[in-house]
């Protein structure tokens, strides 16, 4: 942690700067597991809102 001092005894904390890196294409099989995580959220969904409008 980076910290200085000024004129009035004050200390300022600076945090550490995680390292930057560029993000990769995901793979075929991680594409394929946010494809399933997307209809089991659209599934959900669409029940809870179907659940919700026959309540009413």
């Amino acid at each position: 942690m980076y910290t200085t001092v000024n004129e009035n005894g004050v200390l300022n904390n600076y945090p550490t700067e995680p390292q930057v890196y560029c993000a990769e294409y995901p793979a075929i099989w991680e594409q394929r597991k946010y494809v399933i995580q997307g209809v089991f959220a659209t599934l959900l969904v669409t029940t809870l809102v179907l659940v919700g409008i026959s309540v009413s």
